[in-house]
């Protein structure tokens, strides 16, 4: 058994441009670190300018407008360079982990490619939403983040702000651990080739759902990162 959710681990977390991850620009990304007592003891922000105009819908959900990326925004290969380097550098001696992985990491993957930066290859990453849908696989209602949080009793505070989410992931990834011990409690690394398997079953089953209606759905379980 191991304990990883009372020894040092990261969280990681990104506001982008949209929802389609091959496509998705960063606008913000947070990484915390916290110690074995889930205090936070290292935190990075970056505030990114996408190089693209962020639409509207996406500024709904997390604030982040054009007016200030412009003015206060790293340039974005830097940033992506900068954010590529700090995860490489915890993926040496802890866990990072990451909401629906499949998504923030893809998209880095795909900001690396875009400006020459040889893309991260993560490990081991611990994702709530791919556990979440493993261990509770019939529980009714959404899977989002602010929905998982509520049913764990994690609190959040200012959702959908890249820091608040990446904390907010650790809090839920904790009391999972505790509450699942025999599925949860393993190496990092066993837990990550775990998440594999069980991302492409659950993509599998949701696929097979969506062509009750539609025989052409598709549904990627590619994770932690999608195939470029």
């Amino acid at each position: 058994m191991s304990n990883w959710h009372t020894l040092p681990r990261a969280s990681f977390d990104l506001e982008t441009t949209g929802p389609e991850p091959t496509e998705a620009r960063i606008v913000t990304a947070s990484v915390v670190v916290v110690n074995g007592r889930q205090e936070i003891v290292q935190s990075r922000e970056w505030l990114v300018n996408p190089g693209i105009e962020i639409p509207e819908g996406a500024i709904e959900i997390h604030g982040v407008t054009n007016e200030k990326v412009r003015a206060e925004g790293l340039d974005a290969a830097t940033a992506v360079a900068d954010i590529t380097a700090y995860l490489s550098d915890l993926f040496q001696t802890m866990p990072v982990m990451a909401f629906n992985a499949s998504y923030d990491f893809t998209v880095l993957d795909r900001e690396c490619r875009r400006y020459g930066i040889a893309p991260l290859t993560p490990a081991p990453v611990i994702d709530p939403y791919i556990l979440d849908k493993q261990v509770d696989k019939y529980r009714r209602g959404k899977r989002t983040l602010t929905a998982v949080s509520e049913f764990y009793g994690v609190p959040l505070v200012n959702a959908h702000t890249s820091l608040a989410d990446a904390a907010a992931t650790v809090g839920v990834a904790d009391i999972m651990a505790e509450r699942y011990p025999k599925e949860l409690q393993v190496d990092p690394l066993l837990l990550h080739g775990s998440q594999v398997a069980w991302a492409a079953a659950q993509a599998a089953s949701l696929q097979e759902f969506f062509r009750r209606k539609n025989p052409e759905a598709i549904v990627d379980g590619s994770w932690p990162v999608r195939p470029a």
